[in-house]
């Protein structure tokens, strides 16, 4: 009897031991299902981010380069006439003559229209109407658009450069990040939070537009409670908030699409209310919440009394703090982006970054901590793209010292030094709240990822703070998977509120409430339904592909660079090349900061005894082409790789908003991008392309259609 219930028990015991293999072998092995997961998750968002900082560095670098031709050229060539009108900080003095040219009661409503009435001064109820009309696709009529904004306007004028707010008169104030025209997630948040009361006090911390499609609605739902309850609602500045940024980036052509007739006069307001926008926000007198960030020179003196309004753009600094057309400026380090090298690495002549300054930059900017992170790190390591932050610190510190040096040489010949004056030092922190991103080492280094403001370190974190008696700093100006993230012990905050930025499933949106006792709570959302039924793995699918496409785009557009690279690493002409080569070719050309040695399966590439036919890879690389006959195929690569800046001139120096160009300025158009790209486009070939696109032969081509008509896309995407 008991020999029987020894072996009983000596089963079981082996069974359970068995059990318990099973279960570590099934948690080890979900484990390294998720650091995997999590491991694409982190290469697809770096793919997201170093293409978006990309194009913010392109779109600076071109404002640069008209910055140059506007200092630089005689009023009387055309270059300069073209791109002039940009750069006008007012074209009429006295509030009062803006307001004569934005009068709205010469503008008739028609019997034919169905969408919302608005009586002024504006009550919550009206302001509600408009929320309801907005969420069933409705548009508001054009009369009641510049009189909304033009009280709106007003009433900015007004307010102070940093609001203060208290919670003693509401139990909790919510605070949103970006929204980026995604009028979803606004909606969600209202629907979650409530609606703006004096009761339920709202902060918007800038970027209300571009990128989305509803940029217009926003600011209209935003402005609308603004003037019910202007002790309630709160608007801070975003970097997007500038007329220059959104002439790349949708919100110019999204007003003019929506308001075909009195689309440029209400976006010439909005242009004078975005310069009139508050900068920062204080909460209790311990939140500082800014868009972008701070630098070691931040002072929220200096800040509260400099007039906002003079910073049209942010990306340019003020007209008495500039050299005059006459001066003695290189030319060469201008025309480069490179007009001045201090810690700001400011969108006005930010320094052009080096081969290997932009990905460490871009490393910089994402916290350390996890193992994934430091697997991606070593994998970034192994394909040749890593760079210490002792060795950026070198090249940061030779470049200042070369500067320096250059600058000796200026005064030498006679030349003044770039004068130190109080608005410049106004401009330049003003670009640092707009701009600026935390890193995770100590000290302040040029943003050169984004090209304006700076990265700024824990240290400054706690200086900064530590001198304004404040105990935490809520910014956003940077996409996080989960909505928020902390960094610098817990004492910076991002906070990003349009969720599915990316790419449906790529990351949630998260708004903040803070009561009395300034603890943030947060609550995460997903605006689209279709991301609620994924799985992580099909969420994680879906993301990837996007950003593989995205990134196949890039590489379609840079062939024949990335062929003459790789031809470089093959002098024998084989058509092979070892992996380290390719990844070495593919950074260089690109100059993303990513992977290669990670993302080579994912791009579809193959390879035998460790080497890669390169020629066959640039040859899988399918995308449609247009369907317009070209003679010169350089200029329809530089028309993919240089599609975003080329919309840019188009939307410039079509002054009349038109939509259309004529043949005269089409060819202008050309002439200013490659002067810009420092290349020769022939003017046989432009007007090939001219005259192919003309569809209608009536002697002006349409942006729209000739910016649809050479977009890239994808026939068919490697698994």
């Amino acid at each position: 009897m008991g020999c029987g219930m020894g072996k009983a028990e000596a089963s079981l015991g082996k069974k359970r031991e068995r059990a318990m293999r099973a279960a570590l072998l099934i948690q080890r092995w979900y484990r390294q299902y998720v650091a995997r997961l999590e491991m694409r998750r982190r290469c697809t968002w770096n793919i997201f981010q170093s293409i978006e900082y990309a194009g913010e560095q392109d779109q600076i670098k071109l404002y640069n380069f008209f910055g140059y031709l506007m200092e630089h050229f005689t009023p009387a060539s055309s270059e300069r006439s073209l791109i002039s009108h940009i750069f006008r900080e007012n074209d009429m003095v006295h509030d009062t003559e803006w307001e004569r040219y934005f009068c709205y009661k010469s503008i008739e409503v028609s019997h034919g229209y169905h969408g919302p009435h608005l009586t002024f001064p504006m009550t919550f109820c009206e302001a509600s109407k408009l929320v309801e009309a907005f969420k069933h696709k409705q548009l508001l009529h054009s009369r009641y658009v510049l009189q909304l904004l033009g009280e709106a306007w007003k009433l900015l004028r007004i307010l102070p450069n940093i609001n203060r707010v208290s919670t003693c008169h509401s139990k909790e104030i919510t605070i949103c990040g970006d929204l980026h025209g995604q009028l979803e997630d606004l909606l969600l948040v209202f629907y979650k939070n409530g609606l703006p009361s004096s009761e339920k006090p709202y902060v918007f911390n800038g970027d209300f537009v571009d990128r989305g499609k509803s940029s217009m609605e926003i600011l209209l739902i935003l402005f609308a409670f603004l003037l019910v309850y202007p002790n309630g609602v709160h608007l801070n500045r975003g970097n997007h908030e500038d007329h220059i940024v959104n002439l790349r980036y949708g919100f110019t052509k999204e007003v003019l699409g929506k308001y075909r007739v009195h689309g440029k006069k209400i976006l010439k307001l909005l242009q004078k209310m975005f310069s009139w926008l508050p900068l920062a926000t204080v909460i209790d007198g311990k939140v500082l919440v800014v868009h972008g960030g701070i630098s070691d020179t931040t002072d929220l003196n200096v800040i509260a009394r400099m007039e906002r309004h003079k910073y049209v753009s942010a990306l340019r600094p003020p007209k008495s703090s500039r050299r005059s057309a006459g001066g003695n400026r290189r030319a060469p380090r201008c025309t480069e982006g490179g007009e001045e090298r201090n810690h700001h690495g400011t969108g006005a002549r930010a320094p052009a970054p080096g081969p290997g300054s932009r990905h460490a930059a871009q490393r910089r900017s994402l916290h350390s901590g996890s193992a994934v992170e430091e697997e991606l790190r070593q994998r970034r390591q192994q394909a040749g793209l890593s760079q210490s932050l002792q060795e950026l610190r070198k090249l940061v510190s030779s470049s200042s010292s070369s500067d320096e040096d250059d600058d000796d040489a200026d005064d030498d010949d006679g030349s003044d030094p770039q004068p130190r004056t109080p608005e410049r030092d106004e401009w330049k922190q003003m670009v640092d709240l707009l701009w600026s991103d935390p890193m995770a080492q100590d000290g302040c280094q040029p943003n050169q990822v984004r090209g304006g403001g700076c990265y700024w370190g824990p240290d400054v974190t706690e200086e900064v703070l530590g001198r304004h008696h404040l105990q935490l700093l809520i910014r956003s100006h940077e996409c996080k998977q989960d909505g928020y993230e902390f960094c610098h012990n817990r004492r910076v905050l991002t906070l990003f509120s349009a969720s599915n930025y990316y790419e449906v499933g790529s990351n949630r949106g998260a708004y903040v409430r803070m009561g009395p006792d300034l603890v943030p709570h947060f609550i995460q959302y997903q605006s689209s339904q279709t991301c609620r039924t994924l799985t992580l793995r099909q969420s994680i699918g879906r993301t990837e592909r996007s950003a593989l496409c995205a990134l196949r785009e890039q590489l379609f557009a840079h062939k024949s660079d990335l062929l003459g690279a790789f031809q470089h690493y093959d002098p024998d002409n084989t058509g092979l090349i070892s992996l380290k080569h390719w990844a070495s070719a593919m950074e260089g050309v690109l100059k993303l900061g990513l992977p290669w040695r990670v993302l080579r399966s994912q791009l579809g590439t193959s390879t035998q005894d460790g080497m890669l036919d390169y020629r066959e890879w640039i040859q899988d690389l399918v995308f449609s082409e247009p369907k317009h006959e070209l003679s010169n195929a350089s200029i329809l690569e530089t028309m993919y790789r240089n599609h975003s800046n080329l919309e840019t001139i188009f939307r410039i120096i079509d002054t009349d908003h038109s939509g259309s160009l004529s043949f005269e300025e089409f060819r202008q158009t050309w002439k200013l991008l490659s002067a810009h790209l420092k290349t020769e486009v022939d003017d046989d070939a432009i007007a090939d392309l001219a005259l192919s696109i003309d569809f209608n032969k009536d002697g002006s081509i349409d942006i729209n259609e000739f910016m649809e008509a050479f977009r890239l896309v994808a026939l068919a995407v490697p698994s």
